[in-house]
């Protein structure tokens, strides 16, 4: 099982979840789910067409927005509009969760809703060091 970790009241990150973690996502609350990593990335990996059938088995919505090393800025707007056009906490993963924290603090930063340092304390405090990525 997956560790999902909050970073706002709407928005949390996780390593690599399995089927069985939507069903805690979806008991929490969470309308939508971002899958931030790419198909095949590692062997057993679960698929994005999978993981969005069971989302939506669950009544979640599913966005797949594939980073590989840093998100480019259509990634970051494509995120950033994702979650602000979602209605409810949105719960975003990859492998480690980095990428999604990551593309979501730039997106955040980028658009002024929140600054650098609000952004590597909520970074800290879900486990994530964001502090060389927001402060370049």
């Amino acid at each position: 099982m997956s560790s999902i970790r909050p970073v706002t009241e709407d928005f949390s990150v996780s390593p690599q979840i399995a089927l069985s973690d939507l069903n805690v996502a979806a008991s929490q609350g969470v309308k939508r789910v971002i899958c931030n990593r790419p198909d095949d990335e590692d062997a057993g990996q679960i698929n994005s067409t999978e993981v969005r059938a069971a989302t939506e088995a669950l009544g979640m919505s599913y966005v797949h927005i594939p980073v590989r090393g840093g998100p480019t800025p259509d990634q970051v707007e494509e995120m950033r509009v994702a979650i602000a056009e979602t209605d409810g906490p949105v719960l975003a993963y990859c492998r480690s969760g980095t990428r999604s924290i990551v593309t979501w603090a730039i997106g955040q930063m980028v658009s002024g809703e929140r600054e650098a340092s609000e952004l590597i304390a909520l970074g800290t405090a879900a486990g994530y060091d964001l502090s060389s990525v927001l402060r370049r």
